[in-house]
């Protein structure tokens, strides 16, 4: 398994994510954090989808996200992301979001805090997930 460890992904802001005061609404910032852990768990060759079908859901328990500045329909960022490990049954993501054009700043800093449940939603000890520390050195 070969990942990208720290995670980087680059988007754009679309018109439709931003409120009335032309900025990108709080809860669409949740949206770009989440669609980066998807990609980065793509890159281990099976999808978030594909975790749940096999009976690993993988769940958010904690977020807390620090906004620096807002962005704006059109800003070019990139959604950083780091594994790291939190407990024998958590781990985390450590997640930036920095806006790249067309003046850089950081936007946000997050920490999400996940767990692994079976499907009954009873806590599991995510041995499945050891490559993926393993590949990223933890």
């Amino acid at each position: 398994m070969t990942l990208q460890h720290p995670f980087r992904l680059e988007l754009e802001v679309r018109d439709y994510e931003c409120d009335l005061q032309g900025i990108v609404n709080n809860a669409v910032y949740q949206h770009y954090l989440e669609h980066a852990r998807h990609q980065f768990l793509k890159q281990t060759g099976r999808t978030f989808a594909q975790w749940t079908a096999q009976g690993v859901h993988l769940v958010v328990v904690r977020a807390e996200i620090d906004y620096k500045a807002p962005l704006r329909s059109g800003d070019v960022f990139a959604v950083e992301l780091r594994l790291e490990r939190s407990s024998a049954v958590r781990f985390g993501f450590a997640q930036t979001i920095d806006r790249r054009a067309p003046k850089p700043a950081l936007i946000l800093n997050a920490n999400i805090i996940c767990a692994a449940t079976d499907a009954n939603g009873r806590p599991m000890r995510p041995t499945m997930l050891e490559p993926l520390f393993a590949a990223c050195g933890l």
